[in-house]
């Protein structure tokens, strides 16, 4: 998550200096997610035959690989060579990462199959932590030593952990199940999950190429201050993230409400992220901490109870128990939140150039306000139907009970 996050603070300026374009820079930043997609799709179809573990240990190696390659892309000359290999670097991480995540979250839900929401949520810690770590860390190395250097440590310290991986981790042996991706995601409850779990994504996407520029030209910051900026959002990430896992596993009945309730206050927030110009509120570096912070939790709400969500959806609907349909939820989760990482920074980058960020932030928080309300929409009839179905099946009961009894009366 650190060889992840560490671009947002000072990769824009950079690129800049080369002749890219911010709708290009968001491209480059959405290409990650796009390809992040395709292979969650094919890891969560294939993990079962390629071996679980193989898959995590071989995608972090590649990932550490590309991180280095991506600290000498300032050696490339200027213009569509200097994009060319951005984008290429960019998509070869982004299928490694996507190898790495499906399968570890796989092995963890294997590993961990009574308290799969807490064991993910405080996984979230050490994702959070990369994100905190990474733009400060990257800003203060990129700052001090140049550009080479930030990518360089952090893609040596990845791949000191093949070896640590290969002998910790355990091996896990399936049969491949016979459900697909398709069966899945036709699921409406999966699928509106899904439309959540995509404008989520989406959200923390587009603050990756517009928050930083924003931020540098309205408040005049240091590029080594910008990634403190990043770091209320990522923290207040790490730490809801296990409390909310908890509460999911410890009182399941809550799952649906923290998803709604966080998509919600989510979109409050991008609406006074800039803030929204309707609002007449004026633009504070408090205030945009603050929000940030209040955002990180919102999310966390609102992802971190998705992935049971889906998984207990698939096992009402005969999807067999067992690590293929892991596999298949791990995937989809991965694929569905790239559609939005690829939205928001694509989408993010080109309203920024066109209309602000102010009004580009509040169009993001529609976004997540109508996921957010289409899911409420969903949970009170999905209640509705239920309460419906016990009173019936009351009333037959009792019927029965009555016919019962008839006989024995007369």
């Amino acid at each position: 998550m650190m060889c992840y996050s560490i671009l947002g603070p000072f990769f824009p300026t950079e690129a800049e200096k080369k002749g890219v374009s911010n709708t290009v820079i968001g491209m480059i930043f959405g290409c990650y997610a796009l390809f992040d997609l395709l292979a969650s799709l094919v890891f969560g179809k294939y993990l079962v035959h390629i071996g679980a573990k193989f898959m995590f240990v071989a995608g972090i190696f590649v990932s550490g690989g590309v991180t280095i390659l991506f600290g000498v892309l300032d050696q490339v000359p200027e213009g569509p060579v200097f994009i060319a290999m951005c984008f290429l670097v960019r998509i070869t991480d982004a299928v490694s990462f996507s190898a790495a995540i499906t399968a570890s979250s796989s092995i963890l839900a294997k590993a961990f199959p009574n308290n799969v929401a807490t064991v993910l949520g405080s996984l979230e810690i050490f994702s959070g932590l990369g994100l905190v770590l990474g733009p400060p860390l990257g800003g203060f190395l990129y700052q001090s030593f140049g550009y080479e250097v930030p990518f360089i440590f952090l893609g040596c310290v990845v791949l000191l952990m093949v070896p640590l991986n290969m002998c910790i981790l355990p091996n896990y042996e399936s049969d491949p199940g016979k459900h697909s991706f398709w069966k899945l995601i036709t699921l409406p409850k999966v699928a509106l999950i899904s439309f959540v779990i995509t404008s989520l994504s989406s959200c923390f996407g587009f603050l990756d190429p517009t928050l930083s520029l924003f931020v540098l030209e309205k408040f005049n910051l240091p590029a080594g201050y910008v990634g403190l900026v990043f770091l209320g959002l990522a923290l207040s990430y790490a730490i809801s993230s296990p409390l909310v896992g908890l509460l999911s596993d410890k009182v399941p009945s809550l799952r649906k409400w923290l998803l709604v309730f966080g998509s919600l206050i989510t979109a409050g927030c991008y609406m006074l992220l800039g803030p929204a110009p309707v609002l007449h509120i004026k633009s504070q570096l408090w205030l945009l901490v603050l929000i940030l912070v209040i955002n990180g939790i919102s999310v966390g709400m609102s992802s971190i109870p998705t992935f049971l969500e889906v998984l207990s959806c698939a096992y009402e609907n005969g999807f067999e128990e067992g690590l293929s349909t892991m596999g298949l939820v791990s995937g989809l989760f991965g694929a569905v939140w790239s559609v939005g990482d690829f939205i928001g920074p694509t989408l993010g980058g080109f309203l920024y150039e066109k209309i602000g960020f102010e009004w580009a932030a509040t169009l993001q928080g529609l976004w997540a306000l109508t996921s957010g309300l289409v899911m409420g929409l969903f949970y009170l009839l999905e209640h509705s139907r239920r309460r419906r179905r016990s009173k019936l099946q009351n009333i037959l009961g009792i019927e029965e009970e009555r016919t019962a009894l008839l006989p024995g009366e007369m």
